[in-house]
């Protein structure tokens, strides 16, 4: 049985985008599709800005990190559950329970369609979740959908002549997105160095690319041609 893992940034979820049912929608066909030829997906969801939104509101009061984390990923299984529920009233083969550690996941796959995950603990993003769930399911690759079209070299919103990238091995983007830390609840990039550090242990690709665009997410699963960013080993 094929099997995708795809994080999906909780971006693409911000509730002041327009058009962000739209989105939802899209995202359900798409599973509907892929799962009718028997893929299963493991979705790993984002916080997004629910996440920062409540642990800023947190933050005067709580300066302890691994707190300030446990509150991003109650964010991130509120986000998990909005697909959820999506997905099941569409009809698809959708695990009810979102797992708190990465061998339920793989246990759950075996029985459902699409087993959706947020974080599991202190200390990791859910771009590192995804990473070992792609790891633990013998995945061919793990899809980092996010808001921005490519790995640049730096920030695009700061620099907009920013150097994109095509391609990069793991070592590289390590370089570009800093070393494997984390020190602050809530941060935004554009794949977590954790994240990226578990992929080069376990010689995981990565593909980095934009979600807003479900097309998008599609192609690299079906592995055609899509817009993003290759990263391997």
């Amino acid at each position: 049985m094929p099997t995708i893992v795809a994080a999906l940034g909780g971006s693409l979820l911000r509730p002041e985008i327009e058009g962000r049912q739209t989105w939802l929608s899209d995202l359900t066909d798409m599973v509907k599709e892929i799962v009718s030829n028997g893929t299963h997906l493991g979705l790993v969801i984002g916080g997004g800005s629910p996440a920062r939104e409540c642990i800023n509101l947190a933050k005067p009061l709580i300066d302890d990190v691994i707190s300030l984390d446990k509150i991003g990923i109650a964010a991130t299984r509120l986000n998990a559950t909005i697909i959820r529920e999506v997905l099941l009233g569409a009809g698809i083969s959708t695990c009810y329970e979102i797992p708190h550690t990465i061998e339920d996941a793989v246990t759950l796959m075996d029985k459902f369609s699409v087993v959706l995950m947020g974080g599991t603990k202190p200390g990791q993003t859910t771009d590192t979740v995804a990473v070992k769930l792609a790891v633990a399911t013998n995945s061919s690759k793990c899809i980092i959908a996010t808001n921005v079209t490519k790995v640049y070299e730096e920030d695009p919103k700061n620099n907009i002549n920013a150097r994109s990238y095509d391609t990069l091995t793991l070592d590289q983007l390590q370089e570009i997105v800093g070393p494997p830390e984390h020190s602050k609840a809530g941060i935004s990039q554009v794949v977590d160095p954790i994240g990226v550090a578990c992929a080069a242990v376990n010689k995981m690709t990565l593909n980095i690319l934009d979600g807003r665009n479900m097309e998008n997410i599609k192609n690299a699963i079906e592995e055609r041609e899509f817009q993003g960013t290759v990263v391997s080993g």
